[in-house]
């Protein structure tokens, strides 16, 4: 097809027209599936999803038509299984752009149009518009989920009230004493998340501003907001781990915090939850829990030094990289389901993706788009849609679950203006002032928790 470049075979560049062209179907070609994924997940850089639909469906419509009707109506009924072939997997694939109202629209005049033409197709048609719907419907679910646990986890807990609350305060060892069962667990919650992070999500932040986008139902949603309430559970494992490891009253305690800990986070190594593994690491290493240096002189490192040093950011991750191959290629020749899981350090990968857009041109000198990147963003995304299809195969425990995701915890914010409160604090000012902080309804501050129990420690 004209105005398109290739080199060995594979196409390197494009004029825009050229390659909404390439993904129009007739009734002797359809698109590289390849070609049809990277196309679709990319394309958002230069015009919404809408407006690529509504030239593909014209397109694909206006190729049929001879000036005769029922010649016309013979041609498309042809080329019909195709456009719903297409249509399929972009409804598969990324579901979420039909959470946009003129998608929706869109979709259903194509599915007006194939009855007039073949009903065969038009039966393929409703049946793909019932599969996403129901997608859609499991994607709401899961975000109203999701807003209820974070809502549960933010509500004042009575165990900070005073000091005799808190003794009878649960701990994660109160709960569960075995590090394979929460690194279970913490892979549970991790699969769970993953699997509604969609493919264009990683595109989607760097992708043009609609000038509609306040006026339309999808947009009203963050493009983005799985894949930032993914982040925002590795940041409240962080805390999670922080927040268990300071509120014990013994040093004796608190080291055997530490030392599970470190138990779990072997346990994710060894399963390939890498994400859960690097947040375990995070808030170990978070400040207040560092300057526990009496409780540290109790624990026996050797292990977290061998994980740290996995997970080690220096020449770029490269003790990650390697560990993360191997993974990769013990899923790839899996014998079980749980040797296919891998979960990788997710910040990293939205990082490694971040610099692949922003250290390559989009568009060539000549105007034509550089497919060649476009490429590359879909083979590092289509490893991710590989990873997020895993289905966790280690029993629920629902007791621990809940823990993990609604259980309070502490926080950075107003740590200032609480921590310069007290000085050369004992047991009991600790938790009266923690008292202070709950009927004030502020944050929790873990900070200021763990620097006043380094005057006891």
């Amino acid at each position: 097809r004209g105005g398109m470049c290739y080199h060995d075979n594979s196409l390197v560049s494009a004029s825009l027209e050229a390659l909404i062209q390439h993904l129009v179907p007739t009734v002797d070609y359809y698109p590289d599936r390849s070609y049809v994924f990277t196309f679709l997940l990319s394309s958002r850089l230069f015009l919404p999803p809408y407006e690529l639909m509504t030239r593909v469906c014209h397109l694909c419509v206006e190729q049929q038509r001879s000036g005769d009707a029922l010649l016309d109506k013979i041609r498309f009924r042809e080329v019909a299984p195709k456009l719903v072939q297409l249509l399929t997997e972009w409804t598969e694939t990324f579901p979420y752009d039909f959470r946009d109202e003129r998608m929706m629209r869109c979709l259903k005049d194509m599915t007006h149009h194939v009855a007039r033409g073949d009903e065969y197709s038009w039966r393929a048609m409703q049946q793909m518009t019932q599969r996403l719907i129901k997608r859609l419907s499991a994607l709401g679910q899961y975000e109203e989920a999701v807003a209820a646990l974070n809502a549960a986890a933010m509500e004042r807990p009575a165990s900070l009230k005073s000091k005799q609350a808190s003794a009878q305060r649960n701990d994660v060892l109160s709960l569960c004493d075995d590090p394979f069962v929460l690194a279970q667990q913490l892979t549970h919650i991790e699969l769970d998340r993953l699997s509604f992070i969609g493919p264009e999500e990683f595109i989607q932040t760097f992708a043009m501003k609609d000038p509609l986008e306040n006026h339309k139902g999808f947009f009203r949603k963050r493009k983005t907001s799985n894949l930032e309430a993914y982040v925002s559970w590795f940041n409240r494992l962080s805390y999670l781990v922080a927040t268990e490891i300071c509120m014990p009253m013994k040093k004796k305690h608190r080291a055997r915090i530490i030392e599970f800990f470190i138990d779990v986070a072997q346990e994710c190594f060894n399963i390939g939850n890498f994400n859960s593994l690097m947040a375990i690491i995070t808030g170990m290493n978070m400040s207040p829990v560092a300057r526990l240096k009496k409780t540290w002189n109790k624990v026996n490192t050797d292990k977290f030094e061998i994980l740290e040093h996995q997970m080690d950011p220096s020449s770029n991750f490269s003790n990650y990289r390697t560990a993360l191959r191997g993974a990769n290629q013990r899923s790839e020749t899996a014998h079980s389901s749980q040797e296919k899981i891998v979960i990788p350090f997710f910040s990293l990968l939205i990082k490694d993706i971040y610099f692949l857009n922003e250290g390559c041109a989009s568009r060539l000198p000549n105007g034509h788009i550089n497919f060649e990147k476009l490429w590359e963003l879909a083979k590092q995304v289509s490893e991710f849609l590989v990873w997020r299809q895993v289905v966790c195969p280690f029993d629920r425990d629902r007791r621990i679950l809940q823990y993990l995701v609604t259980t309070p915890i502490f926080t950075e914010d107003g740590q200032y203006s609480v921590s310069n409160a007290f000085s050369g604090v004992n047991h009991k000012n600790v938790w009266y002032s923690l008292s202070v902080l709950g009927n004030k309804q502020s944050p929790y501050c873990l900070s200021y928790c763990c620097r006043a129990a380094s005057g006891f420690i």
